[in-house]
Order: C-alpha cells, then sequence, then structure tokens
C-alpha cells in the first residue's frame, strides 16, 4: 500500500511538473471562465463602462464651460450695477460696442467718470476684454479703440496686450476641456501628425506665436481654439500672443485717441497700418530663417 502511494504521488508530481498539461489545464481554467455567464455580463460590463466614460468626461466638461460662463456674466452683472450712477440718457450707451458707433458713445459716457472713478472704468474694461476673448466673442477691438481713448498710449498698450493674451489662454484651456478630446475621438491621424509638427518646430513655437498674431491669415479665435489640440504649450502661446497683439493694438490705440471724430467709413487700417503690420510681421520670423540658416550651415 505504502509502494502504490508512493507511486501515485510520483506521478502526480510528475503531471504537476510537466509544461504541457501545465497550459492544458490553464487553458481548460480560461474556457470555463468564458463560458461563465456571469463573466461575460462583467466584460459586457466593462466595455459599455469604456465607452461611456469619454462621453461623460465630454459632458462634464461642456457643464464646467456652462457653468464658467454664468459666473462670468454674474462678473459683468456685478461690474455693471457696482458703477456710480448714470444719467437716464447714459445708460443706454453702457453696453458692449459692436461697431465704431456704440465706441464712441461709450467712450463719451466713460471718459466723465475717468477722472474721479479711474479704478471702476479700467476694472469694468479690463473684465468684459477677458471675457469676450475668454468665449471668443467679437468686439474686443473696440474695446481696443476704446482703451486708446481713455487712458495714456503705454498704459492702453499694456492693458491691451496683458487681457487679449489672458483672455486667449482662458480660451486654450476651455477648449484643452472639450476641444481636445473631441478631436482625438474622431480625427485622431490628423491630429497625431499636427501634434508631431507642433513637436518639431517647438523651439520656435514663440516666434510663430507672434508672427500668426500679427497677420490676418487666420482669426484669433481660432488660435486660441487649436492651439491645444495640436499640443501647443501654454508658456509660448501667453507670451507670443502679448508681443504678437502689440502691432495691431498699437494701430487700434491711435485710432482711439482721435475717437470723436472717426465715424463708421472711417474706422479703416490704412495702408500705412497695413505696411507697418507687415513689416512686424516679417520681423517676426527673421530669427526662425537665421536659426535654420545656421543649422545647415553647421551641418
Amino acid at each position: 500500500m505504502h509502494k502504490k502511494t508512493e507511486e501515485e504521488e510520483e506521478d502526480g508530481t510528475a503531471s504537476c511538473s510537466d509544461p504541457a498539461a501545465t497550459r492544458t489545464l490553464q487553458d481548460c481554467v480560461i474556457i470555463v471562465i468564458e463560458d461563465n455567464p456571469s463573466t461575460k455580463s462583467l466584460q459586457k460590463s466593462a466595455a459599455a463602462k469604456d465607452i461611456s466614460e469619454p462621453a461623460m468626461n465630454t459632458q462634464n466638461s461642456l457643464f464646467t464651460i456652462a457653468a464658467i460662463f454664468l459666473v462670468s456674466l454674474l462678473g459683468l452683472a456685478y461690474v455693471y450695477f457696482s458703477f456710480p450712477k448714470l444719467e437716464e440718457h447714459e445708460k443706454q450707451h453702457v453696453k458692449l460696442p459692436w461697431d465704431i458707433e456704440d465706441a464712441k458713445e461709450l467712450g463719451q459716457v466713460l471718459d466723465r467718470y475717468k477722472d474721479r472713478y479711474f479704478t471702476e472704468v479700467m476694472g469694468g474694461i479690463f473684465i468684459t476684454y477677458i471675457f469676450l476673448q475668454t468665449f471668443a466673442i467679437p468686439g474686443s477691438i473696440f474695446l481696443s479703440i476704446l482703451c486708446g481713448f481713455l487712458f495714456p498710449f503705454p498704459i492702453a498698450l499694456l492693458l491691451v496686450c496683458f487681457c487679449s493674451a489672458t483672455g486667449a489662454s482662458l480660451c486654450f484651456l476651455l477648449s484643452s476641456l472639450v476641444g481636445r478630446r473631441v478631436v482625438y475621438k474622431y480625427w485622431p491621424e490628423k491630429a497625431s501628425q499636427w501634434a508631431a509638427t507642433v513637436k518639431k518646430q517647438n523651439a520656435n513655437l514663440f516666434n510663430y506665436m507672434v508672427f500668426l498674431r500679427i497677420t490676418p491669415f487666420l482669426p484669433n479665435w481660432f488660435i486660441n481654439i487649436v492651439a491645444p489640440v495640436i499640443d501647443v504649450p501654454i508658456k509660448p502661446f501667453w507670451l507670443g500672443t502679448f508681443f504678437g497683439v502689440a502691432p495691431p493694438s498699437f494701430v487700434a490705440i491711435q485710432t482711439g485717441q482721435t475717437l470723436h471724430q472717426l465715424s463708421s467709413s472711417d474706422a479703416k487700417f490704412s495702408w500705412n497700418s497695413v505696411i507697418l503690420l507687415a513689416l512686424f510681421a516679417v520681423v517676426s520670423l527673421i530669427p526662425v530663417l537665421a536659426k535654420q540658416r545656421l543649422r545647415r550651415k553647421f551641418e
């Protein structure tokens, strides 16, 4: 009996140590697990979860953007109602300027209160400008003209450049919440190609951003929304925007200094302005061209 038991134990040990037998046993276990109805239901629920998670994330991002928009509207309302008491005929002119006439009428109202309520006037323009830039709402060009009318040139230029860069960066962050996820979901190959191209030009992104802000080839709102999708870092984006909007803002602020004399037909860029902007655009690309030439020379 003892001998038989020892032989059986030896046979069992041998079968366990046999790799082929071990693989067969593992295959049997896998088949049993896969055929188990509870396992199949778990796999289906896991797959459904993977599909629903991106949709839920997108919905959450949209709700976040909507909440930020509502909070921003409340901020604008607070600025409006905390402003000094206006005359009845002035209230109708305190609104977002959509054309040069609106900017002129708003400028005349604010100019009356600027000296006594300088902080309130500047704070109102500051918050409104960032609001328009953040949510890609047209009209910021008229606020730039208005700044040229209300403030000294250096203050107006610094205010416009800072508001443009900060508002554009906030739009950049909002786009990264939804836009990036949507583009990579529906056009992953294209987005990856664009991101790879941006990565190759990482050292020159500041100059390219300055160039795009000066030239009218792409709308500013389009740049703000697309930049996070193609992996443009926030630092060169902000700096490039700050310095890139300076030349067109220079022209707008100069226009604002004669705002009271302007009519709708006069509010256009002159040929001198166009030539000046083109010159700035060329200058912004000189460092990039110089780097490429030096690299070829040393290679």
